[in-house]
C-alpha cells in the first residue's frame, strides 16, 4: 500500500513545531521573569521611598529649631527656608510643616502656605505616624506624617515628607531598562539556540511533519515484520539494535534480542563474525544448528565512520536440501550413463565374438560381467531395506567405479529398520557427503589403488554409518576446524560446506560425528534410536 502523500504546505514539520514551541515557552518564561523582576523592583523602590520619607520626617521633627520656630509669631519665616534646604539635601519632593490641625507652615509652592494639608493626619495628631500613597497638590506621592513634640511631650506641629510617584517611576525605569536588556539578550540567545536545534532536527527528520513521521513508523513496522527475510541492525558495540520476526525465526532466538550483545545469543562464531565485520558481504552461506542461511551485510557509515551493520538473512535450508537431492540424482544419472556406455561396449564385444564364430566365449564374457554387476546389486538390496540408502550406495558405487575407486561395502552392513526417523534428504546429506569426500580424498592422495569402504548397520544404540578411505587422512590439528563452514583441503572455491552440512544434520537427531585414522580418514556417524531420546 503506497504511503500517503505529503502536504508540507498545510502541515508544519516537526522541527518548525519544536521551534515555535521553544520560542513560545522562552517568551513566556522571559515575560514572566521580567514581570516578577519589575514588580519586585517597584516594591523595592516604593518601600525605599517610604522609608526615606519617614526617616527625613523624623529627623525634622527631632530638630530643636522646629519646636522653637512654631512658638514664634511667624513660623513660616523660619521654617520655609529650612524645609526647602532639607528637601534639596534629602532628595525628596516636598517637606511640609504644619499646625496640629493641618494648616501648612511650609510648602514647595509658597502660594499654598496657610492652606490645609491634603492627606490623612489623624494618627499623627494623636502622637502616631502616617505612611500612605495619596494624591495631593503635587500629584500622587508616597508620604510620611509624624508629630513634633515639645518638652512636655505635647504635639505642637506635624511634619509631612513625600516623594512623588513620578519620581519613583523615573527611578523604576532606570532599574527596569537593564532588566529589559538582559531579558532581550536571553530571548535572543534562546531563539538562536532553538533555531540551531530546530535546523539540526529538520536535517535529521528531513522536514517531515509529526503525522507523517507516525505514518512512516507504522509503515516501517508493518513492512519490517511482514517480510520473510530476516533483518537485523547491529551497532558498532556488537549489540542488536533491531531484529524483526523473520530474523528471530531464522536464528532460533527466543525473546527480544534488542539491546543484547551478539555473543550472548548462542550463535555460531562464524555467523557473529560476519554480523560485526567491517566489510560488506554478499550472499554468503552460513550454518546454524538447524538452518542454512544466506547472509548479506552492509556497513552503515556516517561521517566516514562505521556506525553499525545492516544484516539481511534468507533461509537456504530447503534449497540446500533440494540441491543435495539434485546432486545425488545427477550422480545416479551419471552412473547410469556410464553404465550404459560400458554396457554398450560389452554388447559390442559380445556381438563381435558371435560374428567371429565364438559363441561360447561370447556367452562366457556376457555372463561373467552380468554376474559381477548383479553381485553388488544383490548384496546391497539384500542387506539394505531402506530404498533411499540402497539407491545412494548403488549410485556412489557406480560413480566410484567410473573414477577408478574401489568401492567396498563391508559384510556387516545390514539395515532392516533404520531405528531413527531419518528424513531421506538428511540421509543423503550425511552419507552422500561423507562418501563424496572419501572418493575425492582417495583419488587425490592414495598411495596404491584408491579405495572407499562403507559400513552401515543398526544395533540397540541406533544407526551407525562409517566411511573410510585410503587417502592422506585428516591432520590432528585440523579435526576441530574441519566441520566449520569454509574448511576444505581442495583448492577450488565453492567447497567447504559438505562436512558442515553433515554436522548440522547429525545434530538435528542428537547424534555425533567422530573422526579417526586408519589407512586414511575414517568418519563415523552415530544416530541414537528414538526410544533413547525419550
Amino acid at each position: 500500500m503506497p504511503a500517503p502523500p505529503r502536504t508540507r504546505s498545510s502541515r508544519w514539520s516537526l522541527a518548525r513545531q519544536l521551534l515555535v514551541l521553544q520560542l513560545a515557552v522562552l517568551l513566556v518564561l522571559v515575560a514572566g521573569g521580567l514581570t516578577i523582576a519589575y514588580l519586585d523592583a517597584r516594591r523595592t523602590v516604593t518601600d525605599r521611598a517610604r522609608e526615606q520619607s519617614l526617616a527625613v520626617a523624623h529627623a525634622i521633627a527631632d530638630a530643636p529649631g522646629v519646636v522653637h520656630a512654631v512658638s514664634t509669631p511667624d513660623p513660616s519665616a523660619m521654617l520655609e527656608p529650612y524645609a526647602l534646604q532639607v528637601q534639596a539635601d534629602a532628595d525628596v519632593d516636598f517637606v511640609t510643616i504644619m499646625t496640629p490641625r493641618g494648616i501648612r507652615y511650609t510648602h514647595p509652592n509658597p502660594a499654598l502656605i496657610g492652606q490645609p494639608f491634603l492627606g490623612h493626619i489623624g494618627a499623627a495628631q494623636r502622637g502616631g505616624l502616617v505612611t500612605e500613597t495619596y494624591t495631593g497638590s503635587l500629584g500622587p506621592s508616597v508620604r510620611a506624617v509624624v508629630p513634633v513634640f515639645d518638652a512636655n511631650h505635647r504635639v505642637v506641629a506635624l511634619v509631612a515628607v513625600g516623594i512623588t510617584i513620578a519620581a519613583i517611576s523615573a527611578e523604576l525605569r532606570d532599574r527596569v531598562w537593564p532588566l529589559a536588556g538582559v531579558a532581550g539578550a536571553v530571548l535572543l540567545v534562546g531563539a538562536c539556540g532553538g533555531w540551531l536545534v530546530s535546523a539540526r532536527l529538520k536535517r535529521q527528520t528531513r522536514g517531515i511533519a509529526p503525522g507523517e513521521l507516525s505514518n512512516l513508523f507504522e509503515y516501517h513496522e508493518a513492512v519490517l515484520h511482514s517480510v520473510r527475510e530476516g533483518v537485523l541492525l547491529v551497532g558498532r558495540d556488537g549489540r542488536v539494535g533491531l531484529c524483526n520476526d523473520g530474523a528471530r525465526a531464522l536464528l532460533g532466538l527466543t525473546g527480544d534480542p534488542v539491546g543484547r550483545p551478539l555473543a550472548e545469543l548462542g550463535l555460531p562464531e562464524e555467523l557473529v563474525a560476519a554480523f560485526v565485520s567491517a566489510e560488506t558481504r554478499t550472499e554468503e552461506l552460513h550454518l546454524t544448528d538447524a538452518r542454512v542461511l544466506v547472509v548479506s551485510t552492509t556497513v552503515v557509515r556516517s561521517g566516514g565512520r562505521a556506525q553499525g551493520t545492516v544484516v539481511i538473512l534468507r533461509d537456504h535450508t530447503e534449497l540446500q536440501a533440494l540441491t543435495g537431492e539434485l546432486t545425488t540424482a545427477r550422480s545416479l544419472a551419471e552412473a547410469l550413463r556410464s553404465q550404459a556406455h560400458e554396457a554398450a561396449n560389452r554388447l559390442h564385444t559380445v556381438v563381435s565374438l558371435v560374428e567371429l564364430g565364438r559363441p561360447e566365449d561370447a556367452v562366457e564374457f556376457a555372463t561373467a560381467e552380468l554376474a559381477l554387476a548383479q553381485e553388488l546389486t544383490d548384496r546391497v538390496m539384500s542387506a539394505v531395506s531402506e530404498p533411499v540408502l540402497a539407491a545412494l550406495l548403488l549410485g556412489k558405487a557406480a560413480e566410484a567405479n567410473e573414477r577408478g575407486v574401489e568401492f567396498t561395502i563391508t559384510p556387516d552392513t545390514v539395515i532392516e529398520d533404520l531405528g531413527v526417523a531419518l528424513a531421506g534428504r538428511d540421509l543423503v546429506t550425511i552419507l552422500g557427503n561423507l562418501i563424496d569426500n572419501g572418493i575425492d580424498a582417495a583419488v587425490r592422495g592414495a598411495s596404491g589403488r584408491p579405495g572407499v569402504v562403507v559400513t552401515a548397520f543398526t544395533d540397540e544404540a541406533g544407526l551407525l554409518l562409517r566411511v573410510a578411505d585410503n587417502g592422506p587422512g585428516v591432520p590432528e590439528e585440523a579435526v576441530e576446524d574441519m566441520f566449520r563452514r569454509g574448511w576444505s583441503t581442495k583448492a577450488a572455491e565453492g567447497h567447504g560446506l559438505g562436512l558442515a552440512l553433515v554436522v548440522q544434520a547429525v545434530r538435528r537427531y542428537s547424534g555425533s560425528v567422530e573422526v579417526g585414522r586408519d589407512a586414511g580418514a575414517v568418519f563415523t556417524v552415530r544416530l541414537p534410536r528414538q526410544e533413547a531420546l525419550r
